[in-house]
């Protein structure tokens, strides 16, 4: 009878090392499902986030412009303040923007512009609201019209109702545009995620500019202590002036 030697006993059998290997194969497969996990919940969540601060950015962009909303009665044919809801939705009026305003560096010293709120369609078949800005007096340039600032994407719907002074009420539609609403109530929508998810949404309401400037006090000393006999004092505050 043979004598089995040391390194005999010492080996392998094919059964155990497939064993093995399928043991390691398993414990590899756990390990990248785990890190798979954990990257696309990182990636969803930033995401998320970035899409958060966009609409954030979105809601302060058209809050910034409401509340510097400009109208004057003698001119008021230059400073119409239009809303239109629906597919496409728009809002337009003159404001006196800031320094950093978007793309206030292209226009210079012009900051008294005409800007306009439109939903449109977006490249992948979805709607996005875009924002265009010509100085007041000027029409828009090639440029604004091809290549508007979009300032929100995936957007589902883009809707508006504006406080009427006089009827105390909520409007969906703003016709007298030859004044200014006290308040616009702006609600975005935005497509959720994935299919079942609910869409996410952002509502403010903004405070105007109270009246548009009458012609009296566009004249020199209309309106103002020491001007012509009979010129309007302020009226009572909350009134368009109208």
């Amino acid at each position: 009878m043979r004598a089995v030697t040391r390194n005999e006993r010492s080996a392998f059998t094919l059964l155990e090392i497939m064993v093995a290997l399928a043991l390691f194969a398993l414990v590899a497969a756990a390990i990248y499902s785990t890190w798979f996990a954990v990257m696309r919940g990182s990636q969803v969540g930033l995401a998320s986030a970035a899409k958060m601060q966009r609409s954030r950015v979105a809601m302060q962009t058209i809050e910034e412009a409401l509340t510097s909303a400009r109208s004057f009665d003698a001119d008021n044919q230059y400073y119409t303040f239009i809303g239109e809801n629906g597919g496409e939705a728009t809002l337009s009026f003159v404001s006196r923007l800031s320094d950093s305003f978007p793309r206030s560096g292209k226009f210079g010293d012009f900051n008294v512009r005409r800007v306009t709120f439109a939903l449109e369609a977006g490249p992948d078949n979805g709607k996005q609201l875009v924002l265009r800005q010509n100085p007041i007096l000027m029409d828009l340039d090639q440029d604004e019209r091809a290549h508007p600032v979009v300032i929100a994407r995936d957007v589902k719907s883009f809707e508006m109702e504006f406080w009427d002074g006089k009827a105390e009420d909520w409007l969906d539609e703003w016709t007298q545009t030859n004044r200014l609403p006290l308040m616009v109530k702006v609600v975005l929508q935005f497509k959720g995620d994935d299919i079942g998810q609910t869409p996410r949404e952002h509502m403010k309401v903004v405070a105007l500019p109270s009246r548009a400037v009458p012609t009296i006090w566009q004249r020199p000393g209309g309106g103002l202590p020491g001007g012509p006999p009979g010129a309007p004092a302020l009226p009572p505050p909350g009134q368009t002036g109208q």
